[in-house]
């Protein structure tokens, strides 16, 4: 198994996409142009820490949604488990399906993993802010849930 050898850091430009969203709207990085965009990339809808963060996410939308910041959600699961995952939590942003995992592979987040001796390639919990101007500002790698939240929302 190869893990990504991308490494995006502060400053670099952000990678474009086009990207489906729950609903098959097709999203882009160009339609936020002139505004901050929170990428957030967690592993598999419904499972306890990823339905965690982005229930922390959605409490704390009105505060991104004052500082001028969007938010979007990437995970390499269907439209479907994204429609079901949004609608159970109530989540107000749009998440975006990478089924294909571009988007993983192009910001560095596809990555071998380990768990009880076993290796395999999964999403790194990661999240990266982007700037109007469509350059990193802020990487967020390895994320622990709890605090994550509050500490981006004191970054931006």
């Amino acid at each position: 198994m190869k893990t990504s050898e991308l490494e995006i850091v502060v400053g670099d430009k952000a990678f474009e996409f086009e990207a489906m969203d729950e609903t098959g709207k097709k999203r882009s990085l160009k339609e936020y142009r002139g505004k901050t965009v929170v990428l957030y990339f967690y592993p598999k809808d419904q499972t306890s820490g990823c339905t965690q963060e982005a229930c922390d996410f959605r409490d704390s939308f009105s505060r991104f949604s004052k500082k001028g910041a969007v938010v979007l959600g990437v995970s390499p699961d269907s439209a479907r488990s994204h429609q079901n995952f949004k609608e159970k939590n109530s989540l107000p942003f749009p998440l975006l399906v990478d089924e294909d995992k571009t988007l993983c592979k192009a910001y560095g987040v596809w990555k071998e993993k380990s768990m009880y001796g076993r290796k395999y390639m999964g999403v790194e919990r990661s999240t990266f802010v982007i700037g109007p101007d469509g350059r990193i500002q802020e990487v967020f790698r390895k994320v622990k849930v709890p605090g994550h939240v509050q500490d981006l929302i004191e970054k931006i």
